[in-house]
């Protein structure tokens, strides 16, 4: 397996289009923060410090759907297939492990964008500062949920081996299906992959409608979950 997620390293690495959503990603990250601190008035409540300090990994949900989706629209899965000897189901979960490290590295970067920018212009503030717990807890949500969605971007990239129904689906949850939902329910798209995500970066403040602990648990079993029917689509691709 180690052979076959260096070899998806390198391939991931070297396009342009993890480089395009990493650059977007660290710069709407700064950008969020440089809005909320400083154009969004008086910040003296910790929600509203919190959510300036949140960042964009819904972006890096898009990078692991359009980057395995490509693989499909330019054909080089099936060669990867045949070059490694390795069976579809490995090699997705090699391309899903380095789809991983990579969203890790881009997490990383946000983080120190975000409390290296966002602190300091914090501190200047009204009201209690966050405290050491906070500002870690939020970094950890923010790079915990970089890491699931790309997960759940590379499994709904390896379902639908669409670059644009990836992107275009995802922009529907975010526009049209959550909305909806918590026009049903108030909270209720708190459960949904971008929902939860949100709740983990405190893109949302305000009272509580999910716990920071289960939208941690509905975004893993999102991810879980649909990596698993990935892999069951891949093993039945083998066998056909």
């Amino acid at each position: 397996m180690s052979r076959l997620v260096r070899g998806e390293l390198i391939k991931v690495a070297s396009t342009r289009t993890v480089l395009a959503f990493a650059s977007a990603s660290v710069a709407l990250t700064a950008s969020n923060v440089l809005i909320v601190a400083l154009a969004a008035g008086t910040l003296d409540d910790v929600g509203e410090k919190e959510e300036a300090l949140s960042g964009m990994p819904i972006l890096l949900l898009l990078l692991g759907a359009v980057g395995v989706a490509g693989e499909f629209r330019h054909r080089t899965a099936a060669p990867a297939a045949l070059a490694s000897g390795a069976s579809h189901e490995r090699l997705l979960l090699a391309r899903a492990t380095a789809y991983t490290i990579t969203a890790l590295a881009v997490g990383m970067l946000m983080v120190a964008v975000s409390l290296g920018a966002g602190l300091p212009l914090l501190a200047r503030q009204p009201g209690p500062d966050l405290s050491v717990g906070e500002a870690t807890a939020v970094a950890v949500g923010l790079l915990g949920s970089s890491v699931l969605a790309t997960v759940i971007g590379v499994a709904v990239g390896a379902l639908l081996r669409n670059q644009v129904l990836a992107a275009v689906g995802a922009l529907i949850l975010t526009f049209v299906v959550n909305p909806l939902l918590d026009r049903v329910r108030e909270g209720l798209s708190d459960y949904t992959p971008l929902g939860a995500v949100a709740v983990l970066t405190r893109m949302v403040h305000g009272p509580a409608r999910i716990s920071l602990g289960a939208a941690a648990i509905v975004l893993g079993a999102w991810a879980v979950g649909l990596m698993a029917v990935a892999l069951a689509g891949e093993r039945r691709r083998d066998l056909a």
